[in-house]
């Protein structure tokens, strides 16, 4: 039995696909299936695993509540209660434990890395520990990262943390800004946080250092921590295991949401925002900045959804049809989408894949060890994306 395929909305237009010459979405030989991991859980948003582990997988919920899945069972434990660092839901714009990072040597030393909305609304990143055993983490924060005081009407805050091939923590920063007050956005200001994609170094430095070969170390008026700009809300963002590449989903204002990839090993890059969003003006409507800006990966109009959530480039053993393949979603729309890039760059086997549940949302997405690939939806269920195969 067959899934049914959807081709993606003609709004949703893969920008790179131009050099390719491509007439349109291509549907994946094989249909995308959803195998059902877990349920009952509170706002699920995030799925990961400590490396080289392929016995536990972790469940972020957004109110703090971090579930630990052992050997294919969920513990009645949690691994972590951190409900205490967020608001309640409802309090404020936005809420929640949005980002969780395992150290590369997390077997030998039990690091973690929390990214936070406090009950301030204000952004946090912590160093945690887990316990012996870890199959529960100390309660205790060992240290205080990143301490962002945000505008009291921010809905962006971004959410991702994540280790790099080369050890070093990236963490993407929203800009804190809403509709109204895009003009202020700090995403192009040299010495603000927000709005970046961050590049530091946990094992030296206290709390941290900046990597020696920060693009922007050293220049006068900048942060040393900047990696990339000009970022409107990377909400979900992630690395391809096997090549280094980075993809992110920038959630967008009015119009347009974007995709974009970053090779591994760009550096100083600038995205765009406010000065455009997706390929289009913004801030000003016509005439704006161009010149050093990369364009999006792909975009696409709010016809065809209205808040990315990216996803994984698929490097499991389960689904050998399915590597290199990008997996995202978009709140708005109850499915999940995929597309490859082709070696020049373009877009290829574009198609969209409803959700078991009609009307569900993703939140996120995750790995475990073994590079398996997991979707979150608000109802609390999780799947495992799988293909159906053939008779």
């Amino acid at each position: 039995m067959r899934l049914p395929i959807r081709l993606l909305p003609m709004a949703l237009v893969a920008v790179a696909a131009c050099a390719d010459g491509a007439a349109g979405p291509d549907p994946l030989p094989l249909a995308l299936r959803f195998a059902p991991v877990d349920s009952g859980l509170d706002f699920p948003v995030f799925v990961t695993a400590p490396p080289g582990d392929p016995s536990r997988v972790l469940v972020l919920e957004r109110g703090g509540i971090v579930h630990l899945r052992k050997d294919g069972v969920r513990l009645p434990t949690p691994f972590a209660d951190l409900t205490a660092l967020t608001s309640p839901a409802g309090s404020g714009n936005e809420y929640g434990v949005l980002g969780l990072a395992f150290h590369p040597q997390y077997a030998a030393n039990r690091r973690f890395f929390v990214y936070y909305i406090n009950v301030d609304e204000d952004a946090r990143l912590v160093e945690m520990r887990a316990a012996a055993g870890f199959d529960q983490a100390e309660p205790a924060i060992v240290d205080t990262l990143l301490a962002l005081d945000i505008n009291d009407y921010a809905v962006h805050y971004g959410g991702t943390i994540g280790f790099a091939p080369d050890g070093k923590l990236w963490i993407g920063l929203g800009d804190g800004e809403t509709g109204g007050t895009a003009a202020g956005s700090p995403s192009q200001d040299s010495t603000n946080l927000r709005g970046k994609l961050l590049r530091i170094d946990v094992d030296a430095g206290s709390p941290y250092a900046v990597p020696p070969d920060n693009p922007f170390l050293g220049r006068p008026g900048w942060r040393g921590e900047i990696i990339h700009l000009g970022l409107r809300n990377p909400y979900r963002w992630s690395f391809d295991r096997e090549t280094g590449d980075l993809w992110l989903g920038d959630v967008g204002e009015d119009s347009v949401e974007e995709l974009d990839f970053l090779p591994a090993g760009a550096a100083g890059l600038n995205l765009g925002w406010p000065y455009r969003e997706g390929t289009a003006c913004f801030l000003p409507p016509s005439g704006c900045p161009s010149a050093g800006l990369v364009a999006p990966f792909l975009e696409y109009d709010h016809g065809a959804g209205c808040s990315i959530t990216g996803g994984y480039v698929y490097r499991g053993a389960d689904w050998p049809a399915l590597r290199g393949h990008y997996l995202y979603g978009d709140f708005c729309r109850s499915a999940v989408r995929v597309v490859r890039r082709t070696p020049s760059g373009g877009a290829a086997d574009q198609s969209e894949w409803p959700l078991p549940v009609a009307g569900d949302n993703v939140t996120g997405f995750g790995e475990d060890a073994r590079g398996e690939v997991y979707v979150a939806l608000a109802s609390g269920r999780v799947y495992a994306v799988a293909l159906e195969l053939p008779d």
